[in-house]
């Protein structure tokens, strides 16, 4: 009785791995085209990106997103849709678009922002704390003579955060009472900001016109600004450095660049 092919043996074992491992990186086949893994993969890091977590839901909604794709590609492509003249355009466009938006990241990754060059940048702007905040509320209408009887109403011992949600017209703040929160009069418009500067603690305005209205004041609070910490704006002067560098960068293979 003959022996086996042990080389025949071991080259169908290799080849029915090397199937077995291919059929396991593909999520699905559409009309024998396989979809591999590295698709879910590669949509699970974009929406991983923007706060969603990987569960056996979302990788089932990709997936079925990713079969009904390939169907529709599938379809255009028997069109012959790749040979219109606007799709091929539009697909030259997207095509550079991804290409700039990749060199743009890596340009990034190989010239990071320092946490030297972010405190410099929070020192900078650190000054702009300085000061004081308040802690305002307001009743906003339309004439002065509503303003003067929303006075009066405060004189005859109304709450001021009961006439705010009957009367104010700034229905934001109206439903928490006229509240404003804490803020420097810089934040708001001048003739609003000067007044609220001039009031003491507890205290209620004249009646002040703004481009909005004539608006009662009142100052329940204040104290020294306090600006946000350099951990609480590190992300954002990140994103603002790294804006400057890409634009530097960009300007300058302007500049090299031979436009005829």
């Amino acid at each position: 009785m003959r022996q086996p092919n042990r080389i025949a043996l071991a080259l169908t074992a290799c080849f029915l791995s090397a199937s077995f491992a291919a059929t396991a990186a593909n999520v699905a086949t559409v009309n024998g085209v396989a979809i591999p893994d590295s698709k879910v993969d590669f949509f699970l890091k974009q929406v991983a990106e923007r706060g969603q977590k990987d569960s056996p839901e979302l990788r089932a909604r990709i997936k079925e997103e990713l079969i009904r794709n390939e169907v529709l590609f599938q379809e255009a492509q028997k069109k012959g849709m790749e040979k219109n003249a606007d799709v091929q355009q539009r697909l030259d466009m997207a095509k550079q678009q991804i290409l700039v938006g990749a060199y743009v990241n890596d340009y990034a990754k190989a010239n990071p922002v320092s946490d030297a060059d972010l405190k410099k940048e929070y020192d900078k702007i650190k000054v702009n704390f300085s000061g004081k905040e308040y802690k305002a509320r307001h009743i906003l209408v339309k004439t002065e003579e509503e303003a003067k009887a929303v006075l009066a109403d405060l004189k005859k011992g109304k709450k001021f955060e009961d006439v705010a949600k009957a009367k104010s017209s700034d229905k934001g703040s109206a439903v928490n009472g006229g509240d404003l929160g804490w803020s420097t009069p810089a934040n708001y418009v001048k003739e609003f900001g000067e007044a609220l500067g001039k009031l003491p603690k507890g205290k209620i305005s004249d009646p002040v016109k703004t481009q909005f209205g004539w608006h009662v004041i009142k100052l329940d609070d204040q104290r020294e600004a306090k600006g946000p910490s350099f951990e609480e704006v590190k992300p954002e002067l990140m994103r603002e450095l790294q804006g400057q560098r890409v634009q530097k960068m960009v300007e300058e293979l302007r500049a090299k660049a031979k436009v005829e």
